[in-house]
C-alpha cells in the first residue's frame, strides 16, 4: 500500500497533462525532480527481449518506453517512474500476466493495462478481465498500426482518468469555497438593505416610517407601501424582505403597471407550452421562483379588476394555475405590494376590490415625498454624488452653497429619482470640482418663489396664474436674489407667460408681439416650463 500512497501522490504533484517522470528516491532517501517529458510514457513487459524490443520500437515514434522482462522489474520500473499504461504479456514464467496485472491494478490503479498474448482461451480473457480489469488485449502476431491505436486510446484514457479525479477534488473543494462567498455576499446584501440604511437625516419624518416598518418585518404578514413615485418603495420593500425570517429566501419584484394582463398573469403564474400563441416551452411564474421568499407586487393599484379577481384567489388560497394547465400550484410567499394612488378612495371609487385592499393591507405603511421633508435632501444629494462619482470615475468635491440652497427651494414632483438624475446631469456637465448653478436644468436654476406656489403644482408654470401687467406692477416686486442672469431670465419667464395668456395662447400673435419665431417661442416656453391651465386655454 506504500507504492500505491506514493503513486497517488505522484499523480496529484504532477497533474493532469504532464507525462515525464515524477520524483524518484536517491540511495540517501531524499527526492529528486526529474525533466518533465512532453510524451506519456508506456511500460512493456515481456520475458522475451526481441519480442519486448520489437514493441518498443514501434511505441517510441509517439511515447516515451521503458522495457522489463519480469515481475520485479517492472515492479521498480512502476516505482521510479511515471507509467501511464501497461502492455505486459500473458505467458511468462513464474507469474503469469493476468497476476501482475491485478497486482498492478491494486497498487496503482490508475495506470492503464493492455495484456498481449499470443493464445486466446476463453477463461484467460475472462480472468484477465475480472482480476486485472484490463483496458485492451492484443493477439499476437499484432500489426504496428494496431498496437499504436491502442497506446493512444490507453494514455488517452489515463488522462481523461486524471482530468476526472482533479475535478472531482475541485468540487469538493468549491462547494465550501462557494457557500463561504454566498454567505458573504448576503451578508453585504443584507447590510445594503438595512432599514438603517436608508439615507435620510437625523430629524427626517423618514425616521417614524422605519421604525414601524422594522417593527413589522418580523411578522409574515402582507404589508401595503404607499407612496409617491420615486420615494424608494422598492427600497423600503427590500428592507422588510432582508429583516423578516424570509431574509434567506429570495427577493422577487414585479411592475404591475408596465405589463399588460395577458401578459402579467404569465409572468407571475407561468405557462405551459402552447398555452398562447408564442410559449414554445414551459414557464416557471414569479410567484413559483418567489417560493419561501418575497413577492414585492409593485403599482399594485394600475392591475385591471379582471386581474384583480385572479389575485385574489392566490392571496386567499395560496395557489394558482398556470396558463395552459389546470394542475394546481402552492406557494408559500410573503406578499409587499406598493402604489402610488390613493388605494382607499380608488376602493371608493369601485375602481379596487375591497376585499383584495383588506388582503393586501394588513399593515399600511406611508413614505413622505421628498417636498414634505427637506431636512433629507442635503443628505440625500450628498449620498448620490459620492455614488455617482464611484460608479462613473468621476470627482467632485460638493455642492456649492447657491446650488444647495436651490435644491432646498425645489419641490421635487419626482422625488428622489429627480434628485438623483439632477445630480448625475450636473456631474456629467461639470468641469470643476465644485458644482455650480448653472449646471442645474432650467427648472431648478429659474425657480417661480415670486410665484403663487398653487399656481405651480409640481414646479411646473401655468399662464392662467400669473397675473396681468397692471397687477404685476404693484403686487409683483422684482426679484431680488440671485445674479444678474437670473433675474432677467425671471423677469423674462413672466413677460412669456402674460403674454402668451393674454394671446389665447395663440403662439403666432404671441411670436409676433414679442419679436420672436415660433420656434424660438416654442423652446423659451419648453426653458421655462410654461404651460397653460386646460381650464383656461381656449379652445380653437
Amino acid at each position: 500500500m506504500a507504492g500505491l500512497a506514493e503513486n497517488r501522490a505522484q499523480h496529484m504533484a504532477f497533474g493532469t497533462g504532464h507525462t515525464g517522470r515524477d520524483p524518484r528516491r536517491n540511495p540517501a532517501g531524499s527526492r529528486l525532480m526529474a525533466d518533465v517529458d512532453t510524451r506519456p510514457s508506456i511500460l512493456v513487459v515481456d520475458d522475451e527481449p526481441r519480442s519486448a524490443e520489437v514493441m518498443a520500437r514501434v511505441l517510441r515514434e509517439s511515447f516515451d518506453v521503458h522495457i522489463a522482462h519480469n515481475a520485479d522489474t517492472a515492479r521498480e520500473c512502476l516505482e521510479t517512474h511515471w507509467i501511464q499504461a501497461i502492455f505486459c504479456d500473458q505467458r511468462m514464467p513464474g507469474l503469469t500476466g493476468t497476476r501482475f496485472l491485478a497486482e498492478v491494478r491494486t497498487r496503482w490503479p490508475d495506470i492503464v493495462r493492455v495484456i498481449v498474448t499470443g493464445y486466446t482461451e476463453p477463461e484467460d480473457m475472462i480472468d484477465a478481465i475480472n482480476e486485472a480489469g484490463i483496458y485492451h488485449y492484443i493477439t499476437k502476431p499484432w500489426h504496428p498500426d494496431q498496437l499504436l491505436l491502442t497506446a493512444r486510446n490507453a494514455t488517452h484514457l489515463f488522462a481523461m482518468q486524471r482530468d476526472h479525479e482533479r475535478l472531482s477534488l475541485e468540487l469538493r473543494l468549491a462547494s465550501p469555497i462557494a457557500e463561504g462567498r454566498l454567505l458573504r455576499q448576503r451578508e453585504r446584501v443584507r447590510g445594503r438593505y438595512q432599514f438603517d440604511s436608508i439615507i435620510r437625516a437625523t430629524t427626517s419624518p423618514l425616521n417614524d416610517t422605519c421604525r414601524q416598518a422594522a417593527k413589522v418585518a418580523v411578522f409574515d404578514i402582507p404589508v401595503l407601501i404607499q407612496g409617491e413615485t420615486g420615494t424608494g418603495k422598492e427600497l423600503m420593500a427590500r428592507a422588510l424582505h432582508y429583516a423578516s425570517q424570509r431574509d434567506s429566501g429570495t427577493f422577487v419584484a414585479v411592475n404591475c403597471g408596465a405589463i399588460p394582463d395577458e401578459l402579467l398573469e404569465s409572468e407571475l403564474f407561468g405557462h405551459r407550452k402552447g398555452a398562447f400563441t408564442g410559449a414554445h416551452a414551459n414557464r416557471r411564474g414569479l410567484v413559483e421562483e418567489a417560493d419561501g421568499g418575497t413577492l414585492f407586487l409593485d403599482e399594485i393599484g394600475d392591475i385591471s379588476p379582471a386581474f384583480q379577481v385572479k389575485l385574489l384567489r392566490f392571496l386567499q388560497e395560496g395557489e394558482f394555475r398556470a396558463l395552459g394547465t389546470n394542475e394546481t400550484t402552492h406557494a408559500n410567499v410573503r406578499v409587499l405590494a406598493a402604489t402610488h394612488r390613493d388605494l382607499p378612495e380608488e376602493v371608493r371609487a369601485g375602481r379596487f376590490r375591497e376585499d383584495l385592499y383588506y388582503r393586501l393591507a394588513a399593515m399600511t405603511l406611508t413614505i413622505p415625498p421628498l417636498r414634505e421633508r427637506p431636512e433629507d435632501i442635503r443628505v440625500l444629494a450628498t449620498h448620490l454624488l459620492d455614488e455617482a462619482c464611484q460608479r462613473h470615475g468621476r470627482r467632485a468635491r460638493g455642492f456649492s452653497p447657491d446650488v444647495m440652497a436651490l435644491l432646498m427651494r425645489h419641490d421635487w414632483p419626482g422625488n428622489v429619482r429627480e434628485l438623483q438624475n439632477e445630480i448625475l446631469r450636473m456631474l456629467v456637465l461639470t468641469e470643476d470640482d465644485t458644482l455650480e448653478p448653472n449646471l442645474l436644468s432650467p427648472a431648478l436654476r429659474f425657480p417661480r418663489a415670486a410665484l403663487p406656489h398653487s399656481a405651480r403644482p409640481h414646479g411646473t408654470l401655468h399662464a392662467a396664474s400669473i397675473p396681468s401687467a397692471q397687477e404685476n406692477a404693484t403686487a409683483e416686486p422684482l426679484p431680488e436674489d440671485g445674479s444678474m442672469q437670473e433675474r432677467l431670465d425671471t423677469l423674462e419667464a413672466r413677460i412669456l407667460a402674460q403674454t402668451i395668456a393674454r394671446c389665447g395662447w395663440n403662439k403666432s400673435l404671441t411670436a409676433r408681439e414679442l419679436g420672436l419665431s415660433r420656434v424660438g417661442l416654442r423652446a423659451k416656453l419648453e426653458r421655462y416650463g410654461i404651460v397653460p391651465e386646460a381650464v383656461h386655454r381656449p379652445q380653437p
